[in-house]
Order: C-alpha cells, then sequence, then structure tokens
C-alpha cells in the first residue's frame, strides 16, 4: 500500500464479526512503491556479485583455514536473508537473478572432503553451522555440476514458477454464482458448511461449475508442473516420485510409507464409521458430497466474533505455558494477522516466517465459524514455531515439513480440550463431530491427496493425463478414502483443481497427516506428563532445523520408526469417534 497508508488498520465488513485486522507491513516495507525496495534488490544484488568473486573456486582452500570458512558461512546466511517482498514479476526475477550468484556455495561446500571438513569443524564459529553443513550434505548424491543448477535455478521464472502464478491468478480470479451472488472461491467453500442444505448443494453445484469450464487450464497446469518436476527428478537420480520431498523433509521413505499404510488400513475405523454415523444423524443411509462437512443437525451455531476468538485461543495457550500465550499475543497486539476476506485475496490460511530479522505475519480469512477458531489456533502455532525456532539464523531456523505441522495442531488440540471442558452434553457432541472431521481432513483426507498425487506423478511418465483421466483418479481415491456412506454427486470429480499444495509443493500433503498423528501422540505424553512437558516442547520448537525429528521426539519416549506411533495417534481419532456412536 502506499506509503501515507501503511499503519495498520481495521476492517470492519461484518458487524457480528467486529473489527478484523490487516497486516502492518512497514516492518517490511512502507509499501510496494518504497523506495528502499529498489536500493534492497540493487544491494543485493552486489553483494551476491561480490561473494562470488570472494569464494567461488575457494572453498576446498579455506578448510585449512576454517575462522575464514565460517566467516563465508556467515556472509552466506546474511545473503539468504533479504527475500523481502515479491510482486511477483520484476522482483522475483531480480531476487533470482541475485541469488544466482549464490548458487555455487552449497554445491561447492558439498564438494569439500569430508575430513577436511570434519576438521574444520571443529573451529567454534564453523561449528555453530554443523547441524546445516550436515544437513546439505544428504543432498549431495542429487547434485547436479554447477552450470546445470544454474540453468536450473534461473528458469525456474518461467517454468515452475510461472505456472504457480497462472494457478493463483487463475484461482483468484474464479467467480461462482450461488444464488443471486457472485461470490470469490474461499466464501464458496465455506458455504459447504452452511446450516441450510440448500447452500450447501447451491455452492458445491457452483463450485463443480466453474471448475469444470476452466478445467483444461487446471489439467494443463498440472500436466506441465508434474513433467517438470520428472525432467528435474530424473536429473538429480530420485528413484520415486516423492523421494525429493522426501529428502527435502528429512524423512525416510519407508517412514512415510508405513504412515500411509496405516492410514489406508484405518479407513475402514475412521472416516468410513464417522460418515456412517454423520449419516444416522442426518436421518440418511448416504450424505450426498456438499453434505460431508455440514454442521450438525438441530445444532444451534454461531457467529464467534474476533475478540473472543482472540481470548479463546490466548487462554489455552495461557494455561499451558504463559510464554507462548505471550509470543502469541504480539500478533494481536503489533498487527502481524491480516484477517478480513477481500476479493482477490489468496484463499486459505498460513503464517509466513518472513525473514529471521523481522517476524512472522499470519493469513486468514476469518467468517466467525468455530473452524476459523480453530485455523487461528493453527496458524497462531505456525507462528509461535517461526519466532521461537528464528534464533537460529536464515539457515537453520526453517524446519522439514514433517515437523512444521507440529506446534500448530498442538495449537488446535490445546484450543479445542479448553473449550470442551465448559460445554455441555449437546455442544460436546458437536464439538468432537467437528474435531473428528478436522482430523479426518487432515488425516485422511491429506493421505487420500497423496494417493492421488502418487497416481498422477507416475502415469504422466508416460504421456499426458487428459481432463477426463484427472477426473477419474480423483474420484478413485474419493470413493476409497471416504467410504460407501457418502454419495459422490456429479460434478465432484472436478475438485481435484482447486488443491494449491498439488501446484506449489508435490507431496507436501502427507505433512499433515504426519503431523497430525505426531501431535496426537505428543499430547497424550502431555496428559500423562509430570512438570516439565511445556518447557521440553518449548525447547523443541526452538530447535528449528537444528535437529532431526527422531532427535526431537526422544525426550518424549517417541519413535515414528514403530509401527505402534502411528497406530497411537490413529486410535485417537477412534476414541472420539467411540464415544460419539456412545452420545448417540
Amino acid at each position: 500500500m502506499p506509503a501515507k497508508q501503511r499503519t495498520a488498520r481495521a476492517v470492519k465488513s461484518d458487524s457480528r464479526l467486529g473489527h478484523l485486522p490487516e497486516w502492518n507491513l512497514a516492518d517490511l516495507y512502507a509499501g510496494i512503491e518504497d523506495p528502499q525496495i529498489k536500493r534492497d534488490l540493487d544491494r543485493g544484488d552486489a553483494e551476491s556479485r561480490s561473494f562470488a568473486e570472494n569464494y567461488k573456486g575457494r572453498l576446498a582452500q579455506l578448510t585449512d583455514k576454517p575462522q575464514e570458512l565460517a566467516e563465508a558461512v556467515q556472509r552466506f546466511e546474511q545473503l539468504a536473508d533479504p527475500a523481502r517482498g515479491k510482486f511477483y514479476a520484476d522482483v522475483q526475477e531480480r531476487v533470482t537473478a541475485a541469488s544466482t550468484h549464490l548458487l555455487f556455495f552449497v554445491l561447492e561446500l558439498n564438494r569439500l572432503d569430508d575430513a577436511k571438513l570434519e576438521a574444520a569443524m571443529r573451529e567454534p564459529a564453523l561449528g555453530h553451522y554443523r547441524p546445516w553443513l550436515e544437513d546439505i550434505r544428504k543432498d549431495k548424491p542429487y547434485q547436479l555440476e554447477d552450470r546445470i543448477e544454474e540453468l536450473f535455478h534461473e528458469k525456474s521464472v518461467t517454468t515452475y514458477s510461472a505456472w504457480n502464478r497462472l494457478f493463483d491468478e487463475t484461482i483468484a480470479g474464479l467467480r461462482f454464482k450461488v444464488g443471486a451472488k457472485s461470490l470469490a472461491i474461499e466464501p464458496t467453500l465455506n458455504l459447504l458448511q452452511d446450516a441450510n442444505a440448500a447452500t450447501r448443494k447451491a455452492a458445491a453445484q457452483a463450485l463443480a461449475k466453474t471448475f469444470k469450464e476452466r478445467l483444461r487450464t487446471f489439467a494443463l497446469i498440472t500436466n506441465v508442473l508434474a513433467k517438470d518436476k520428472e525432467i528435474s527428478d530424473r536429473w538429480r537420480g530420485f528413484v520415486d516420485v516423492a523421494d525429493a520431498r522426501h529428502l527435502s523433509n528429512r524423512v525416510e521413505r519407508e517412514v512415510v510409507d508405513a504412515l500411509v499404510e496405516a492410514v489406508r488400513a484405518a479407513y475402514p475405523r475412521l472416516s468410513h464409521r464417522y460418515y456412517a454415523l454423520k449419516a444416522r444423524w442426518f436421518g440418511k443411509k448416504r450424505l450426498p458430497h456438499w453434505d460431508r462437512n455440514a454442521p450438525l443437525p438441530k445444532v444451534a451455531t454461531r457467529t464467534i466474533g474476533w475478540r473472543e476468538a482472540q481470548d479463546t485461543v490466548l487462554t489455552a495457550y495461557r494455561a499451558f505455558s504463559p510464554e507462548m500465550a505471550a509470543i502469541a499475543e504480539q500478533f494481536f497486539d503489533k498487527n502481524w494477522i491480516d484477517a478480513p476476506v477481500r476479493p482477490g485475496k489468496s484463499p486459505g490460511a498460513f503464517s509466513h516466517p518472513t525473514v529471521p530479522s523481522a517476524h512472522p505475519y499470519v493469513l486468514l480469512n476469518y467468517q466467525g465459524k468455530p473452524r476459523d477458531v480453530m485455523t487461528l489456533a493453527h496458524e497462531l502455532g505456525h507462528g509461535v514455531h517461526q519466532v521461537l525456532a528464528a534464533p537460529n539464523g536464515a539457515l537453520m531456523a526453517p524446519t522439514p515439513l514433517t515437523l512444521a505441522e507440529t506446534a500448530s495442531v498442538f495449537g488446535e488440540m490445546l484450543t479445542f480440550k479448553r473449550l470442551l471442558a465448559k460445554v455441555d452434553k449437546r455442544q460436546r457432541k458437536a464439538m468432537l463431530a467437528a474435531k473428528v472431521e478436522d482430523m479426518l481432513n487432515t488425516v485422511v483426507r491429506q493421505i487420500a491427496f497423496y494417493t492421488f498425487e502418487r497416481k498422477v506423478h507416475v502415469e504422466r511418465k508416460t504421456g499426458e493425463l487428459t481432463a477426463e483421466r484427472l477426473n477419474a483418479l480423483w474420484l478413485e481415491v474419493q470413493q476409497e478414502s471416504l467410504g460407501p456412506a457418502i454419495e459422490i454427486k456429479p460434478g465432484y470429480e472436478t475438485f481435484w483443481a482447486y488443491i494449491p499444495h498439488f501446484v506449489h509443493s508435490p507431496f507436501y500433503v502427507y505433512a499433515y497427516a504426519f503431523g497430525d498423528c505426531l501431535v496426537n501422540s505428543l499430547y497424550a505424553v502431555y496428559e500423562r506428563a509430570a512438570e516439565g512437558f511445556a518447557e521440553r516442547y518449548l525447547q523443541m520448537l526452538a530447535a528449528g532445523g537444528t535437529k532431526t525429528y527422531s532427535e526431537l521426539l526422544a525426550p518424549f519416549g517417541l519413535n515414528a520408526r514403530d509401527s505402534a506411533f502411528w497406530q497411537g495417534g490413529l486410535g485417537v481419532i477412534e476414541r472420539m469417534i467411540g464415544e460419539l456412536e456412545e452420545l448417540g
């Protein structure tokens, strides 16, 4: 926004919600016309060139001068920190161009002799970066020669990044006609949770109609990106379509396979069982797909104002850890949250860490539903995690995706348990049902998404997939995961088209299931634990990317390689469904 408008504003988009906060981005820049942006980009470009001139081709010599090698890593860390804005077309190109000069550094580090690097890390300044240096060396078998890496990097602007942008702009521009209203995607999806059955049906049909009209575009984007990934994987030597994601998540393929097998085997005990129960609540044998997330019949729903949502989440956080609540409170006090729904705004929600020298920003599309309160708790968990990990620096603050969902899902569970303790039997049933549905969406649905992606990427190796084939694969995995109590009506076959993770982060989705099962197991430890759990938990978050998931779970007595670990997480969902059956 222009500089004169840079201070935080509150938008009163719905009187029932109260004043919703908007981001104050002044900690980054005054606005998109701020001259500091050009100065930072120019400086980033100049410093990147200087860095390359100083160090390119010299790292092997510096293993005998570990202090100088440590200084090089420190300079690289500072240069990894400047990607502050991305006004896509021009800023992204400038950032990509500048970072091209830095590409050699990790590649050259990974060509250093193991023994010499190990000896050099005895120097404390370089030893500080041991977790990062050991981590990047896991990528060593899949690295290509420098010129090819530079080509891949520079062409990213016109390859997958460009297709990502096309998807985002297409989705943001879609309008769905529901009755007399023409709605953006987020409020239309929100209507699938409306109390009125006719509204849910109309929203589902509007989504299907518009997706069908743009299906060729979405099929093209999917095919191009799957092929682009196949080319990259083939050149780098990855065997399985998801191996690159497993490597970036720092998790073994067999661990993910065990998770997937456990969840798919549990479909009958989880989703099939729950949706059959829900159909009975609605007096039906089967529910149409648009009623999958419908609120329970004869249960009053209410709109939750922003101030109540804020108080609910902070109270739950504070009961667990005053330190955690104090960090979360900053997001409200300093306008690090953007809550209102606006035309053209990205759907969904996220917490973006920006850079360790600043702070995270949370994006929501808050509409006053109970699930929106859970989303707030979820994204604030991410935010707290990102704040705690920031002191590790730009290289070691980020966590693999398998651990990135830990704090968010744990924050949700704290908020849920806090609310559940204060309600009567009818409200308890509604809350339990909503929580079970969220868990099914996080575990069952995301594993179904992963299964769909695998089918698409494997099949794409032998040629393009038509829109009809993509539809068929989608229906196949949805029928398997949802079970016989959900009736998939015409139109649902196109709903793969709007899932952003398929486009932006192939195979990201299993991290949600990983995180949910992990947190279920972690929360069980918390309920049994003696004093000191909160401190160990915050230490785990503060570790950022300096430890592996197995190292971080060890203090809690958890081991993800053990099949009982996944069964324990899934058992939490089973027990909640059992309680719902008893409540009738």
